[in-house]
């Protein structure tokens, strides 16, 4: 069967059954029909989550066919609670540009995944929908304050920064020219839209604490300048209220459950290639209130997502993991060995073995944080006895737990070896995360010791536009940010050709962006783009729904 029918074989249970396994009272829950809620705040317990078992998934440098972080994490949510542990997945919701892109789906796969597959994927509570108004709302105002002539607070259009957003995939919009309605019609300008995975809305949402977090974070926000050279930020425009209004709802988490019934709370979600990739943290800090297991995850490969989940998010939320699960497939690193999409089904184990320094490579780099550290091995019918012997082996040779992970075949009993290996790793651990770089280190500083600690490169080279940029955001006060970078994550360098475990190579940074509201800064390496295109054969162009409104292609 496909995703979408293994999900929709499964009838979910009421939302009331599963926030009665959190102990969360009924009259706490505000219903989005029966099988999705949303969960206040107030349930957050700082002491609870003091004493919780946080568990990140990471995984390797992805490759076209995927890696599986999402289907891990749910496997091993189902393997713990199989094994009378409390415990809760916290992910981060799927954009509607991917799910029609490239990627398709994502809310995990087989008999590992999160019902209500098609609503998650689809516009679900319509926190997307918030963000994207709140993003716009902000760009609406800073065009009339422009256009005024009562009210004008100056502003220079031509350094005004603020883009639209649209939570699509459309190259068309990456840069445009608006207001082109004549005198009434605005101040014509260069602008463009970010897809709104990529909005600072959405790393807003994802690192408040609260309502009123929010809402001080958005008037933080830098829109560009005046025509004198004054910065000016969303609260000069009386933005932010109007903002947080759109989002007091979307703060909120959204509980939904497993395909065997576990609780899930999927919140936020930005991209790790140009936002920090990881839910938000009143999500996090919920699912760990109300659980003994809270497993999350960050996105693309340990060199962004574990990266900025532990720089950046563990920083800002007070919070340290007890265990770091590293996700490998045999076929990826057959193709991080050289082998073709075609050609990494096939028994290849030479391929494979020049493949494993991609592994080496991120278990050294999240070796630095101090954090016990199992390799999963999610497997696929393709892979071959002799395959993931070498990779056992090696793992072992190198001092790390790994398990063979079957959670799209068999969900949580499949977990079962990989849940063990965590629950060791979790009850060894007695420190907290080694951060990579102190903020008060200058931003060239943070940025080559994630060069050289995490991505195993040399030196950080700037631009003149970067350095000029640099200059102005570290003269305005804002050179103590963490920083959070824009980087391709089909290589540990910018240079999305270098497969495998690169060396000797430098990180260019074209440009810089400074997210004062989010609280860190953007180094941009190489082509980023933050809004991507659709690829040749979209996914939507398989996607259907017949009339008894059965969804097809959705996967």
């Amino acid at each position: 069967m496909t995703e979408i029918q293994i999900a929709q074989s499964v009838t979910p249970r009421h939302i009331r059954e599963i926030a009665t396994k959190l102990a969360i009272p009924e009259e706490k829950l505000e219903y989005y029909g029966n099988d999705k809620a949303k969960i206040p705040l107030d349930i957050i317990d700082e002491e609870k989550v003091k004493a919780n078992n946080l568990i990140l998934v990471t995984a390797i440098t992805p490759t076209p066919p995927g890696e599986g972080k999402t289907t891990t994490s749910i496997g091993l949510v189902d393997a713990l609670n199989i094994l009378n542990k409390k415990a809760v997945a916290v992910i981060r919701e799927p954009s509607l540009g991917p799910v029609f892109g490239i990627k398709g789906g994502a809310a995990g796969g087989g008999w590992s995944q999160v019902i209500p597959m098609v609503d998650i994927n689809l516009h679900f509570t319509g926190d997307f929908h918030a963000i994207e108004k709140a993003n716009n709302l902000l760009s609406a105002l800073i065009e009339n304050n422009i256009q005024s002539k009562s009210r004008s607070l100056g502003i220079d259009p031509r350094t005004v920064v603020w883009k639209r957003c649209m939570d699509m995939n459309d190259r068309a919009l990456r840069n445009i020219v608006s207001a082109l309605g004549g005198k009434a019609g605005g101040v014509p300008r260069e602008t463009g839209f970010n897809i709104t995975a990529a909005s600072e809305i959405m790393a807003i949402l994802c690192l408040a604490s609260g309502l009123e977090d929010l809402k001080e974070r958005c008037g933080n926000i830098y829109v560009g300048d005046t025509w004198e050279g004054k910065p000016v930020f969303a609260k000069d425009l009386n933005a932010e209220g109007a903002m947080a209004v759109l989002l007091k709802d979307a703060i909120k988490p959204n509980l939904v459950q497993t395909l065997e019934g576990n609780p899930a709370i999927i919140h936020g979600g930005p991209f790790a290639n140009i936002a920090q990739g990881t839910n938000s943290i009143v999500a996090t800090k919920m699912g760990m209130t109300l659980s003994d297991y809270t497993v999350t995850e960050a996105g693309f490969g340990s060199d962004l997502g574990a990266e900025k989940f532990l720089n950046i998010k563990c920083r800002a939320a007070g919070i340290s993991p007890k265990t770091i699960v590293l996700v490998a497939t045999i076929r990826a690193l057959k193709y991080h060995g050289g082998k073709s999409l075609k050609e990494i089904t096939q028994e290849d184990v030479e391929a494979l073995k020049k493949g494993l320094p991609n592994l080496e490579g991120h278990i050294a780099s999240l070796k630095s944080f101090g954090i016990p550290i199992v390799v999963s091995i999610n497997a696929f019918k393709s892979d071959t006895e002799a395959e993931m012997q070498v990779v056992e082996d090696h793992c072992e040779k190198m001092g790390i737990p790994v398990a063979l992970s079957y959670g799209w075949e068999n969900g949580g009993n499949g977990c079962l070896a990989l849940a063990g290996e965590v629950i060791k790793a979790a009850n060894s651990c007695t420190d907290q995360f080694h951060p990579t770089y102190n903020l008060d280190d200058n931003v060239h500083t943070k940025m080559e010791k994630i060069c050289q600690t995490i991505y195993g490169g040399k030196n950080v080279v700037l631009s003149d536009v970067a350095i000029s940029q640099l200059r102005k955001y570290e003269a305005m006060g804002y050179g103590s940010l963490p920083v959070c970078m824009a980087k391709t994550e089909k290589s540990f360098s910018d240079d999305q050709k270098l497969l495998g475990r690169p060396k000797n190579f430098d990180i260019h940074i074209r440009e810089f962006e400074i997210a004062t509201g989010a609280g860190f800064i953007i180094p941009i390496a190489g082509n980023m783009l933050r809004m991507p295109g659709l690829p040749a054969t979209p996914a939507a162009e398989k996607i259907t729904i017949d009339k008894n409104g059965v969804i097809e292609g959705l996967f």
